[in-house]
Order: structure tokens, then C-alpha cells, then sequence
């Protein structure tokens, strides 16, 4: 018998229907002696309506510019989830599995104060243990704990992942199910190429650095509880029959397997490649090369909490004057410059150029760590299909290159073939 977190997303629980099939997944683990906790998000499109509910309300009376009361939006935006365990634990009521629905409060999930991107801060899952040794069913409505100040805080979008990663850790379970629209983790995103393949096992790392550069299968702060409290997640399909679906010799299920480094036998070098569209350049033109140039820019952007990634620096042949380029999310593309302008006074008479057709590309894989000449393959590759690269930043199992967004699928596809990612 195992302690198993299953957690299904908005399209896995958009209807009433769903949530049955969702119900014969906990029924199978249920009878195969299991004890069961399940982490559900809003289902499918509720969130945006209800966002858009407080975005309207805000309207109206004295609000000024549609600004609102965050511990008020997060009390409107939880209820999605609260409606979603509720529907769920009635269906499993009727199938004869006793089961109750847990609110973030009651569990409790503790959380910072920073309502609408709240961080965990502790959960006590003593509660959650008695009730499952107990053999009722725990339906958890994920997204949310509660604040310093007792009102309910919500982890900000895809936070669902991260109660599932965090109440698995808490709950001591034997592995964290994230069921989702897909089957897995691929090599890359199917849709742009066809021979991606499932991956079976991924290292905790590799996830982290995937998640965060633009491949949507999980949140990135999901996977660093997982990382940090070496929580088995394992992303499979809320799709599968679950009447036939079944596990394998070694007791895991069809998907992939997130995971620590030690349990991958074999590593291959590039593991997988990822894309952003969600990026904006900005270059700053004939700046000052002169001491606490880049403080200058780069520290009025921190302090308005803009992240900057890559950042390449070219000096003239006088060595007078410098251009800057670094990127920041494509939201944040005006603020940026507007904090830039607004920074005149210590960077100086600066032109200011930004663009968002691009992405950013970007090769994974732990087994880089030993490998010599993985960059030097991507950019010879690149080249030999006439992309120019703008920026580059690399990490010990990453390399990123920034591209024109034209050239996103061609750029994937080399990427893919190059590094045998299409073999089967």
C-alpha cells in the first residue's frame, strides 16, 4: 500500500463529466489499497471568468484606474477550486468511496503575505493523515492557503502544481501524480515537431530549467519543491482509461517519471529543447564605458521587479561608448522602458530600441555537464540554416540563443535532429 497526491488540471475537471472520469482514476488507485489525497484546479475557464468578475468590479465606485483589494481578488479567484473538490467528492460519495473536500485553510496550508503570487510557508498534513489512514478519500482544493492574517492567499497561476509537490512532501506520499492533457514530457513540443518522443525519466534539474524556459507542462516552483524534498512526480494522462491503465514491474505508472539524477541510468547529453515566445529585447545605444554603467540600468529594473535574462555587452573599438542588450518578459516590454526613461539622468542621452518578435531557444540536458563542443554544435547548426543568434546565455546544462520569431520552428526542428533527439 502507497501514499500516492493525484492532482488534476482545469481541462482534466472542465465539466461535470470529466470529473467522473476523474473519480474512476481515485477508484482504481482506491481499490488497489492506496490511500488517496487529490489536488484539483478550477475547472477549465472559470478562473479567467472570475478574474475577469474582480477586473469589472473594480470599475466601478470609488476604485480608481480598476485597482482592487488583493485579499479580495484572492477571496473571489479560490472559490474555482473550492466548487471543483466540492463536485468531485460528491462523485466519489456516489460511487460508495468516502471522501470530503479541504479548503487550503483547513489543512492548514500556511502562506506568505503576498496575496495573488503567495509562496508556502508551512502545512501541517497531521489532519490530512488521519483522515486517509482513516480510508476517506482527501479532495484538496489546490491554488490556495492562508495568509499571515487568516484571509485566504492564492500561489498565483499553475499554483495548483505546486499544492499538489508541496502536500505530497507534507503528507510523506510515496510519489505526486500530476494528470494533465498530455501523456508526458517530450524531447520538444509534438506540434512543431512530429518525432518528438516521451521521455521516461527526467532529472529534477533538467525539469527546473524546461519549466522555466518555456515548456508548459508544469509550474517551475513545483518543480523546485520536488527538487528540494525529492517528491517523485511522475506527469501522465487524465485521458488514459482508467479502467485499463495500469503500472509497470516496478509499481510506476505510464508518463514521465520527474525525478533525482542518481535514478537515471543513462544520460544522454541533450536531453531536450525548449522555446519562449514570451520575450522582449531592449538595446540601449551608446552608452557611457564607464564604472557603475550597468548598475545604473540594470538596478532601477530590479527594483521595479523586472527580470532581466540575457544580457550581451559590446563595446566600440574607442572604447568610449558601449550597447547594451539584455531581455525581459514580453509583459513587462513598456514598463521597462518606461524605467529606463525614467533613469536618464544617471545612464544618460541613451537611444532606447525594443522588439518582441523573438524567442528564445533553448537545449537541456545534464549530461552537457561532461560533454565538450554542445554549444559550438548548436551554433554551427544554426548557422548552416542562415539564423542569426542576438544574444546567448548558458548554464552548466543549458545553452539559451535569442532568435527572430520566424525562425522559432526551423530553429527547433535543426535543434532536434542534430542532437539524435529524433531516434526512437
Amino acid at each position: 500500500m502507497a501514499r500516492l497526491v493525484l492532482k488534476f488540471g482545469g481541462t482534466s475537471v472542465a465539466t461535470v463529466e470529466r470529473i467522473r472520469n476523474v473519480a474512476r482514476h481515485v477508484a482504481r488507485e482506491v481499490k488497489a489499497g492506496h490511500q488517496v489525497a487529490v489536488v484539483v484546479s478550477a475547472m477549465s475557464g472559470v478562473t479567467n471568468t472570475l478574474v475577469g468578475y474582480v477586473a469589472d468590479a473594480a470599475k466601478s465606485g470609488e476604485a480608481k484606474g480598476g485597482l482592487f483589494d488583493q485579499m479580495e481578488y484572492d477571496a473571489v479567484v479560490a472559490s474555482g477550486e473550492l466548487v471543483t473538490s466540492g463536485l468531485l467528492a460528491i462523485v466519489l460519495q456516489s460511487m460508495g468511496i468516502p471522501a470530503r473536500s479541504w479548503q487550503g485553510w483547513q489543512i492548514p496550508l500556511v502562506t506568505d503575505e503576498a496575496h495573488g503570487s503567495a509562496r508556502i510557508m508551512d502545512i501541517d498534513g497531521s489532519k490530512m493523515i488521519a483522515s486517509m489512514e482513516a480510508g476517506e478519500v482527501a479532495v484538496v482544493a489546490g491554488f490556495q492557503g492562508i495568509g499571515p492574517t487568516g484571509r485566504v492567499a492564492t500561489l498565483g497561476r499553475g499554483g495548483s502544481d505546486t499544492s499538489a509537490v508541496a502536500i505530497a512532501a507534507a503528507i510523506h506520499a510515496d510519489r505526486c501524480d500530476i494528470y494533465t492533457d498530455v501523456d508526458g514530457v517530450y524531447t520538444t513540443d509534438p506540434r512543431i515537431v512530429p518525432k518528438a518522443r516521451r521521455l521516461e525519466k527526467v532529472a529534477f534539474e533538467e525539469m527546473l530549467e524546461m519549466a522555466s524556459l518555456g515548456a508548459k507542462v508544469l509550474q517551475v516552483r513545483s518543480v523546485e519543491l520536488a527538487m528540494v524534498y525529492k517528491v517523485r512526480t511522475f506527469v501522465r494522462s487524465s485521458f488514459d482509461d482508467p479502467d485499463t491503465v495500469g503500472v509497470d514491474e516496478n509499481g510506476n505508472p505510464p508518463g514521465t517519471l520527474i525525478c533525482d539524477e542518481d535514478e537515471i541510468v543513462e544520460n544522454q547529453v541533450v536531453t531536450g529543447i525548449a522555446y519562449s515566445k514570451d520575450e522582449a529585447q531592449i538595446s540601449l545605444r551608446r552608452v557611457a564605458d564607464k564604472p557603475g554603467i550597468a548598475s545604473a540600468v540594470f538596478g532601477p529594473l530590479a527594483e521595479a521587479n523586472i527580470n532581466v535574462d540575457m544580457i550581451v555587452q559590446n563595446t566600440t573599438a574607442d572604447g568610449a561608448t558601449t550597447d547594451i542588450t539584455f531581455t525581459v518578459p514580453a509583459a513587462d516590454e513598456a514598463r521597462a522602458r518606461a524605467v529606463l526613461e525614467g533613469a536618464r539622468d544617471h545612464i544618460g542621452d541613451v537611444a532606447i530600441d525594443s522588439s518582441s518578435d523573438v524567442v528564445k531557444v533553448s537545449v537541456i540536458g545534464i549530461g552537457m555537464r561532461s560533454h565538450a563542443g554542445v554549444a559550438a554544435q548548436a551554433f554551427t547548426a544554426l548557422a548552416s540554416k542562415g539564423i542569426n543568434i542576438r544574444a546567448i546565455t548558458t548554464s552548466e546544462i543549458k545553452i539559451s540563443v535569442l532568435i527572430d520569431a520566424e525562425y522559432t520552428e526551423l530553429a527547433v526542428r535543426t535543434l532536434h535532429s542534430i542532437y539524435g533527439l529524433d531516434k526512437h
